[in-house]
């Protein structure tokens, strides 16, 4: 006995324990058990590995992985309780025979979906190998042995001697972790690892299902390692079978050498298989063995040719259209439905689906709800004012947002004040505050909410409940057609629209669907509520149109050359898609051109970030097509000089000096700084901080300001030495630094109730800031140090006011106006140097039309 456990058989062995077959007594199932033997136990370095394997696996959550379910220590041996499998290991299936491709396949796409599930969660395999998967007797695969997981948001390391450098392929345990067939060649060169990771060995896997051969051997442990870092095992295939085109093409790329050219999340792998294994699958279906000939058969071939010939005669004599009909799936039908140069925000279908009530903004005036009849030409307008429709309910009920106020930084996001009125008119009656989003429930009795309280965005359905929270941002918030859950696009950071496409259920249970995308907006249940359509981007294509299982399964619906946004589905099938272009205006003013803004726009979806403090430099990322995951940096000059592309990351804050920018990457998460000229990029290290933001340079030049939490704990402000060691708390627990004077000592903080104050260090007490409102946007702190340059929100002509911090006194600076405001999205965005002489602002123009579409599927 094992605690409550009866041990009935061994049933395997291997360098981390004995595994047997067990009853749990007390729930009266049959268990399996991972022993640690007592001698291995007393190893510190091997309980360590043992009880990581416990602490990864149990974290996850899949069908594909193996559930765990208890982890105890009895007469002094560590052990793991998890489900009991039978069937046998992939190796097993391998040593027995070749696997057809549709097979190989099929397991393929299920250890992708495992693997994606772990690395949703930070977790890499790093030991995948045939031994470590396993075949159910029905085909299912599970994943084994986490063994050597790794978090990829590292601990911090208590022990120095771990983070030492192995110099040879022998360490005192006498070899290294994992097996080197399988590695990939970071992994083999001891450097840090990644997701990609275990997509290069996925990758050895299934070059290896699919051809039976291993992808890399050699006679010795020196010439397998030496494989592994320089050969391609497709080029040694010549002459033999190749395998399809596709497929090959897949292999490749996950086996290249440079983590950067591989697939970089296994949701990308996943996609690309998937799409893959349905092309096989209908080549498939026109080369399949007939059975043999019966005279009953033959008969029944004569008439199946009989039919096509009378078919075939008939779409000759009939034309193209029957011909279609018969071979092919009709195109889908677009009925352009708003004519006129502005946004289109939101649109809904009615109950019947036979009218369209949207948000649009027309030539640059404010948001006003239009409705127009399905397919028909003319729109008029509800009369509502400002306000903007959030949704439309089963008895005819708008549910619209009022008096929205952006978020600080953002344009587009913001809360209001969520009322209902009726479609066919009338006085709008206010409800809840600071509301976001809203969806009605099918039955249109109560509502689903986004609320932005706290400093984080939650979902209430009904209003009142929580459901989700986070310190991200939500968006397109929809209640099922059943009414027992809400999908809707999850959001990491507060100002990027990657994210995740999630639903969550009344008793609070989440559920990633999809993988993370680089950008995605808008979504919709189908009619029959057992898929999610949504658009969204990889980053180097436009937005598409997608749906996704509630298992997980994703399929491209409609591509198009241009961006789609995905509106609303009819209870007939009809969908609602915006088509829709984005550009970037970016202009400056500085001394040298006599008063003259200078047009210096680049590329056509760019944020700029910062402007020096002299004004000569600003900085900016592109997020457009073709960026890649984690962005694209630029620096250019404010004379107009070309701009200059720094590499990979997302800009954020240009040094005092101009030589530094640092820059935030996605995939993983980290910061990094870029040098504007000759030098390498620098890491910084920042392992246990969650929720990163603000990230400001010091005058100096050598340190970096940001806010951030650990795990557990409030947000505050810490100071970081670009140059190494760890990060120092620099206010108090709950206040956030968001300016530094020029001197250094003095900042503008900000409360977690959203009060902003100035505090100068050494020391912990604020003082109120002078003439500051509290909806004053703050651009940069003067030159002197004694003024602060700020702006009103939702004004235009832009104002720019310079703020006396000794009598609190406001004096206009400048004034900017746009003249062409059509399709603007949010208010500029302006950067200003610290004289007040020079500023660059930037813009989103963001034109769009409405579209009814017929034909795209369920």
């Amino acid at each position: 006995m094992l605690g409550p456990y009866r041990l009935v058989e061994q049933i395997g062995a291997g360098g981390m324990g004995h595994v047997y077959r067990a009853r749990d007594e007390r729930l009266h199932r049959d268990v399996a058990i991972k022993t640690l033997p007592p001698a291995f136990s007393r190893d510190q370095e091997r309980l360590h590995r043992f009880e990581r394997e416990a602490r990864a696996a149990a974290a996850l959550n899949h069908p594909n992985i193996l559930s765990i379910y208890d982890v105890q220590v009895e007469q002094g041996s560590a052990y793991i309780v998890s489900e009991l499998l039978e069937g046998s290991t992939l190796r097993e299936k391998l040593n027995k025979e070749s696997l057809p491709v549709r097979v190989a396949l099929a397991y393929a796409r299920q250890i992708l979906s495992g693997l994606v599930a772990a690395h949703q969660r930070h977790i890499v395999h790093r030991d995948l190998k045939p031994e470590n998967l396993f075949i159910l007797r029905d085909g299912r695969v599970k994943i084994l042995d986490f063994g050597l997981a790794k978090l990829t948001e590292p601990e911090p390391i208590a022990d120095p001697s771990e983070a030492a450098t192995m110099e040879t392929l022998e360490t005192k345990a006498g070899t290294i972790l994992g097996t080197l067939a399988y590695m990939s060649p970071e992994q083999l060169r001891n450097r840090p690892v990644d997701e990609r990771s275990d997509i290069f060995s996925f990758g050895a896997i299934l070059y290896e299902m699919l051809t039976g051969k291993r992808a890399f051997e050699a006679d010795t442990t020196a010439d397998l390692i030496s494989a592994v870092l320089t050969q391609d095992p497709l080029e040694r295939r010549q002459g033999l079978t190749p395998l399809p085109q596709g497929l090959e093409s897949i292999v490749h790329h996950c086996l290249e050498k440079d983590p950067g050219d591989r697939f970089q999340s296994a949701s990308d792998l996943l996609f690309n298989l998937e799409t893959m294994a349905g092309a096989l699958a209908t080549v498939a279906t026109t080369s399949i063995v007939p059975p043999p000939e019966t005279a009953q058969s033959r008969n029944q071939a004569y008439l199946r040719w009989a039919f096509f010939g009378l078919a075939l005669a008939a779409a000759i004599g009939g034309g193209i259209l029957l011909g279609k009909k018969l071979f092919s799936k009709p195109l889908p039908a677009y009925h352009q439905l708003t004519f006129r140069r502005g946004r289109v925000w939101a649109a809904r279908f009615t109950s019947d689906g036979n009218s369209v009530v949207y948000t649009s903004s027309w030539n640059g005036n404010p948001p006003e709800i239009f409705t127009t009849r399905a397919e028909g030409t003319t729109s008029r307008s509800l009369g509502l004012g400002r306000a903007e429709l959030l949704a439309v309910s089963s008895s005819g009920e708008l549910a619209v947002l009022l008096n929205r106020k952006s978020y600080p930084g953002d344009g587009e996001l913001g809360a209001g004040t969520l009322a209902r009125v009726p479609l066919e008119g009338g006085a709008a009656r206010e409800v809840l505050e600071q509301v976001q989003e809203a969806d009605w429930s099918p039955d249109g009795s109560s509502l689903a909410v986004v609320r932005y309280l706290g400093g984080k965005e939650r979902i209430e359905y009904p209003v009142g409940k929580v459901l989700f929270e986070t310190s991200g941002w939500i968006s397109s918030l929809r209640v099922s057609p059943a009414g027992d859950r809400v999908a809707f696009l999850e959001h990491g950071g507060q100002w990027d629209d990657r994210g995740w496409v999630t639903v969550v259920d009344l008793a609070r249970n989440t559920k990633r669907l999809s993988g993370e995308w680089a950008s995605e907006e808008g979504l919709s249940w189908s009619r029959r509520g057992d898929e999610v359509w949504f658009t969204a981007s990889k980053a180097e294509e436009a937005h598409a149109l997608y749906a996704v299982s509630l298992s997980g399964e994703v399929r491209v619906v409609e591509r198009a050359p241009t961006n789609l946004m995905l509106q609303d589905i009819a209870r007939n099938g009809d969908v609602l898609l915006t088509a829709y272009k984005h550009s970037t205006t970016v202009m400056a003013l500085t001394p040298e051109t006599n008063g003259k803004e200078r047009d210096l726009s680049w590329l056509d979806d760019v944020l700029v970030f910062d402007l020096s403090a002299d004004g000569r430099f600003f900085i900016f990322q592109y997020y457009g097509e073709g960026s890649g995951a984690n962005y694209t940096s630029y620096l250019r000059k404010t004379d107009g000089s070309p701009a200059v592309q720094l590499g990979e990351g997302a800009a954020i804050a240009l040094s005092p000096d101009a030589k530094w920018v640092l820059t935030i990457m996605n995939q993983p998460r980290r910061t990094v700084l870029l040098p504007t000229g000759a030098g390498e990029p620098k890491e910084l290290e920042r392992a246990g901080f969650d929720d990163i933001t603000e990230d400001v340079w010091l005058p100096d030049g050598k340190h970096v300001l940001f806010t951030a939490s650990q795990p557990g704990k409030v947000p505050r402000s810490y100071v970081q030495d670009i140059d190494g060691g760890a990060p120092k708390p620099i206010t108090p627990v709950g206040i956030t630094a968001l300016q530094v004077s020029p001197d250094g000592k003095t900042f503008l903080v900000v409360d977690a109730q959203g009060t902003r104050s100035l505090m100068s260090l050494p020391g912990t007490e604020s003082r109120p800031v002078p003439g500051l409102a509290d909806d004053d946007v703050v651009i940069r702190w003067g030159a002197d140090g004694r003024s602060l340059y700020v702006r009103r929100p939702l004004e235009l002509p832009l104002k720019i006011y310079r703020l006396d911090l000794g009598t609190g006194r406001k004096e206009l600076l400048n004034e900017i106006s746009v003249s062409d405001a059509a399709g603007i999205s949010g208010y500029p965005t302006v950067f200003l140097s610290s004289d007040g002489r020079s500023y660059v602002y930037q813009f989103q123009r963001y034109l769009s039309e409405l579209y009814l579409t017929k034909g795209l599927g369920k």
